[in-house]
């Protein structure tokens, strides 16, 4: 993502430090003092040798020598006194300050944020998020005495500050299952329709194994015969247990009998499946209250396509309000090019991202890590 933003900046970078003059070479001299009439320096001359010498007693030979440490200091102290002072050498240094540094008025800004919102849009970032990214970025570089040559990287760390304050750190799920005292974990997912949480909750079962935490899954989506039986086949190849009851039985019930398994078998984990609802279906939404009620989910997490765009917003939107989710997991982030549906998701939840479905495998679910998501964006 934003490989046409980084472009950007640096182009926009390059026509803003066109305007600042370019550096010259300011040579500092002293000026100089001007003549005096020679009766002056003569009398100068006169008191400089008629300057008293400073004496200390000396017990050592009970007599009155000369303190030289005291007159060499006197005579610094007349030196100082006697150097002309160059009232420019202030003037100087405050140029030097402002060469190759340019201010970024707010009229130049504008010129260029209709660019800069439309690239933002374009890589999937809600308008939302786009406004709050542009006036942010505004109240950062807008008025602020920038350096020439920097001017670049100035942007770009505003924005990736920015970007940073947008994106939450996601906690550490491992953690939790392993640190939760009464077993076992519960984990809900939820999503519209052909979001992939099937192949994600598969996923998460394989990722679990690998890190030595046992898992059963609940094959909650019974509104679908053949989701049933895609995750019993996926439990059939990871080795691992899966809870199913028929076609259009109650799904809350086939969670909480995956929970009472998970219990009697001394299990650490129960991943629920759910069938795929449309965010506007509210009462379809409301099913899921039941669910939650009956089972009891340490976590509720949403799964949803990075390649979305705007849409994700209302969809996660809609499931947060009707159970209130936990975290957020984007499947099909391998071909996502653009990104900005996980800076969307992340400003209009402020819950984190978990992973990244970055492919068909099942090793293919990446913890998400918001400093590496950043720096692939050429931050």
């Amino acid at each position: 993502m934003f490989k046409f933003l980084k472009e950007k900046i640096s182009s926009w970078a390059k026509k803003l430090s066109e305007k600042a003059p370019e550096p010259v070479e300011i040579v500092e001299t002293k000026e100089k003092p001007k003549k005096k009439k020679e009766k002056k320096i003569v009398s100068k001359k006169k008191e400089e040798k008629e300057m008293p010498v400073p004496m200390k007693f000396n017990p050592g030979s009970e007599k009155y020598e000369p303190d030289l440490e005291k007159l060499e200091s006197e005579i610094k102290k007349e030196e100082i006194k006697k150097e002309p002072k160059i009232a420019s050498k202030g003037f100087f240094a405050r140029i030097r300050e402002r060469i190759g540094k340019i201010k970024i008025s707010e009229k130049e800004f504008e010129s260029y944020e209709e660019e800069l919102e439309l690239l933002l849009l374009e890589n999937n970032v809600a308008l939302e998020i786009v406004d709050k990214i542009i006036k942010n970025l505004k109240e950062r570089i807008v008025g602020k005495d920038l350096p020439k040559k920097e001017i670049e990287n100035e942007v770009k760390d505003a924005l990736k500050e920015i970007l940073e304050e947008v994106l939450v750190e996601p906690f550490d799920i491992l953690k939790q299952i392993r640190e939760k005292s009464e077993k076992p974990y519960v984990i809900l997912f939820c999503g519209i329709n052909g979001s992939g949480k099937t192949t994600t909750i598969a996923k998460m079962a394989d990722y679990l194994k690998r890190n030595k935490i046992t898992s059963v899954l609940a094959a909650g989506d019974t509104f679908r015969a053949a989701s049933i039986e895609q995750l019993k086949k996926h439990g059939e190849k990871l080795g691992v247990r899966v809870v199913a009851h028929d076609y259009g039985s109650d799904p809350a019930a086939v969670g909480f009998d995956a929970v009472a398994y998970a219990k009697k078998h001394n299990i650490d984990v129960v991943l629920i499946d759910t069938a795929g609802r449309m965010h506007t279906a509210k009462n379809l939404l409301k099913e899921m209250e039941k669910i939650v009620r009956v089972c009891k989910p340490d976590i509720k997490l949403f799964i949803g396509e990075s390649i979305t765009g705007n849409d994700a917003v209302e969809q996660v939107k809609s499931f947060d309000w009707a159970i209130g989710i936990d975290g957020m997991i984007l499947s099909k982030a391998d071909i996502d090019e653009k990104g900005g549906t996980a800076l969307s998701l992340g400003y209009a939840t402020k819950k984190p991202i978990l992973f990244l479905g970055t492919g068909q495998e099942y090793k293919n679910l990446e913890p998400f890590k918001k400093e590496i998501f950043i720096e692939k964006l050429g931050l």
